[in-house]
């Protein structure tokens, strides 16, 4: 306990999540603490063992380690060797490359001699297809990737079977039903990774003398990490107290009894970070007693307490939650990767991102396989677009970096429409990408204007790809839908990942195949950049997992444990052996994705016989031909770009003078002299300045309309079959 002043807290993100751009967990929390007039520090360890285990120093030692294992080197165990001192010399200069602090060591890294090759390069001879001859950066961060990823298959082999670029002992959270097995994890001797790792905590231990460590647990790559710092912590800083949270922790956590994980964690919370921490830091000075705590798992007379007064204690509203704080990270350190040659994939490794949500939870908060029974889910709370553009503009000037990932389950879509207006409105330039549901409310209009406002992808849920399926999963999308909402944001300029799905509960081999043969169809017509199979997983919170028996499958298991709980068995009697398809559908789509075997059979990509699809091979250029018929003149008219001009010219004509008028529109790449008369001209004009940005009145097609007709006394409908009317669209006007 600590009277009279407040604790100093220090945030860390645990080894590994993200090389190329911080985790936004501690990031949120310090900036809702600070607001509360506490002294944060954060920390991203996963990045800060990164850096110390691909220098020359840890290179050096790995290299004597692999040496003294003399019976376990093969052969290009041992051609590494023999090119030790190219490894020991390149080192450093890649990652400098790769955080963008030596950009000219491209031309070197891209021509072959300066990098040692390993079995990763193997994968990779031909790229003139995928960088031509001038994209030397992106091919010198393909190849410097790959450098990376073979000097860790050596510290895997050698070191730690557990270490990725993403996770670290990432198998001993899966599903952990006991704690056993982690504890004896935690007592066998330290590696070369915990032993980078713990001395980078204690530095930090060192410099802030923290009296609250808060670990954010995202995924289960992070909570061996998380417990490792947490036994270092008790042993060397017993009087610290040490509270952990994160998405882990809410998923797989929730119905925790077991005590041991109490001998490195004081507090374990659960769901939004924010009130918890503060309610731990407020009991900590001695302001609030422990019954006042919030979500809270703690030890109490060696027993297992879960302490919750939510109930009279408000909960923090999103707006009210304060803006992210990227302060004390080391912005400048993080390395941009490039794992696939794909420009839409790349987006996950490549590039700084500064991470917000638009809106906490689902707005729609229906989909059978999701965790729609928890918080993160369930309670949807968006703030005002005013506010978010606030919240970035602060980002910015914190970061210097204006690229944002909003990482929403599913960005609103009338929240994007006031957010784009907004940024325009600011004249802010951002470059952004987020997750969506592919739904009929992404519009031709809307994506135009997304795209206008910065958006260059998104991601969504193409799921099983049927739609028997994806209407008993709740979905609330079809395929043409999908297909005309893909269609109209890559019209835009916006480039599509779809996430899929195969197992889902009921699903047959014929369903497999013909949902292999829509996504086929889907990158024929050009609807998606990238796609990614997941195979269907059961969850305890999902809609599925509470309601086996409406969904045909029986839960067989686990057995109940005292840890960790999320994944569930279970038996699907009408079902196939979704397993076996793994295989082809990830080989299919990756060469889909390289524009490679579109026009492949289906059976190339299974060794073992499969049905013929059932769907026509027009199928999803048949949902695009075929438009559902919607009332336009509901639709909000918006212009975007600058009120064009209108031009009059007196003209001699047969004695006399006539007036010549046109409308110039300009934009950045080009502009278009409009021939109209001048009460037209004049009309339009009008009605352009209503609805731009500046002023934004509340203006309908068919108010547009009205006053077209009221003022020419001609029918509306055949104006909008005009060259001016196309221009119009084509300059700026979209339909919301």
């Amino acid at each position: 306990m600590i009277t009279g002043h407040h604790p100093t807290i220090l945030l860390i993100t645990p080894p590994l999540t993200q090389v190329n751009t911080p985790y936004p967990a501690t990031t949120v929390i310090k900036g809702f603490l600070k607001s509360h007039n506490y002294q944060v520090f954060q920390a991203d360890l996963g990045l800060e063992l990164v850096l110390d285990l691909f220098s020359r120093k840890q290179l050096k030692e790995l290299f004597r380690h692999i040496r003294s294992q003399s019976s376990r080197h093969t052969p290009d165990i041992i051609r590494t060797l023999a090119l030790e001192d190219d490894y020991l010399t390149t080192v450093q200069p890649v990652i400098h490359f790769l955080q963008h602090r030596d950009p000219t060591l491209a031309h070197r890294i891209s021509a072959e001699g300066f990098l040692p090759e390993g079995p990763r390069f193997l994968a990779i001879e031909d790229m003139d297809w995928a960088f031509g001859t001038l994209g030397v950066q992106d091919k010198a961060k393909l190849l410097a990737t790959q450098y990376l990823e073979d000097i860790a298959d050596l510290i895997r082999d050698f070191i730690s079977e557990d270490f990725g670029f993403s996770r670290y002992a990432e198998r001993l959270g899966l599903s952990a039903l006991s704690f056993q097995k982690i504890e004896q994890e935690l007592n066998r001797p330290d590696n070369l990774i915990d032993q980078i790792m713990l001395k980078r905590l204690s530095s930090h231990l060192d410099a802030v003398k923290p009296d609250l460590i808060g670990f954010s647990v995202p995924f289960p790559g992070c909570l061996f990490g998380a417990l490792k710092c947490a036994q270092f912590i008790k042993k060397q800083f017993p009087e610290s107290t040490i509270m952990m949270g994160g998405g882990y922790v809410n998923t797989e956590l929730r119905s925790l009894d077991s005590s041991l994980i109490f001998k490195y964690i004081n507090y374990i919370t659960l769901d939004d970070g924010e009130l918890p921490s503060l309610q731990i830091a407020r009991h900590l000075e001695g302001e609030i007693d422990r019954s006042e705590l919030i979500r809270t798992y703690c030890l109490l007379d060696n027993n297992v307490q879960f302490i919750n007064q939510s109930e009279t204690i408000k909960e923090t509203q999103f707006s009210g939650s304060g803006t992210p704080d990227y302060s004390g990270l080391m912005l400048d350190r993080y390395l941009s990767i490039i794992e696939i040659a794909n420009p839409m994939h790349r987006l996950w490794s490549d590039g700084r991102w500064n991470k917000l949500m638009l809106a906490h939870g689902c707005y729609w908060k229906k989909c059978a396989f999701c965790d729609v029974t928890l918080d993160y889910i369930s309670r949807y709370d968006a703030m005002s677009a005013k506010q978010l553009v606030d919240r970035i503009e602060a980002i910015m000037e914190q970061t210097g970096q204006s690229g944002f990932h909003f990482v929403d389950e599913a960005a609103p879509p009338h929240l994007l429409k006031e957010l784009a207006i907004e940024i325009l409105k600011r004249r802010l330039v951002i470059t952004w990408w987020t997750n969506i549901r592919f739904e009929k409310r992404f519009s031709n209009g809307l994506c135009n204007l997304l795209a206008a406002s910065g958006c260059i992808a998104v991601s969504g849920g193409l799921e099983t790809a049927s739609d028997r399926l994806l209407k008993k999963m709740n979905k609330g999308v079809t395929i043409a839908q999908a297909a005309r909402a893909a269609n109209n944001l890559q019209d835009a300029g916006i480039m599509v990942h779809a996430y899929l799905m195969f197992g889902f509960p009921t699903q047959t081999e014929q369903e497999t195949i013909d949902a292999l043969e829509i996504v086929r169809q889907f990158f024929l017509e050009g609807l998606v950049q990238s796609v990614f199979w997941h195979r269907f997983a059961l969850t305890i919170h999902s809609l599925v997992g509470q309601h086996p028996q409406q969904y045909g499958i029986e839960i067989t298991g686990p057995d109940p444990g005292d840890f960790a709980i999320n994944d569930l068995k279970y038996l699907d009697p009408k079902g196939t052996d979704h397993d076996r398809f793994s295989d082809g559908l990830n080989k299919a789509v990756y060469n889909f994705m390289h524009g490679v075997g579109l026009d492949f059979p289906m059976d190339s990509w299974f060794d073992f016989n499969i049905p013929k699809t059932t769907c026509k091979p027009h199928t999803v250029s048949s949902f695009l031909r075929t438009q559902p018929s919607l009332n336009l003149d509901l639709k909000q008219m918006l212009w975007i770009t600058p009120i064009p001009e209108l031009s009059i010219q007196p003209s001699a004509g047969k004695g006399k003078k006539i007036a010549e008028s046109m409308i110039i529109f300009n934009r950045q790449s080009d502009y278009h002299a409009q021939p109209v008369s001048e009460k037209e001209g004049r009309w339009v004009i009008n009605q352009l300045r209503a609805i731009s940005l500046v002023e934004n009145q509340k203006v309908t097609l068919g108010d547009w309309r009205t006053s077209y007709e009221e003022t020419f006394h001609t029918g509306f409908t055949l104006f909008m079959n005009t060259d001016l009317w196309l221009t119009m669209t084509t300059f700026g006007l979209v339909l919301l």
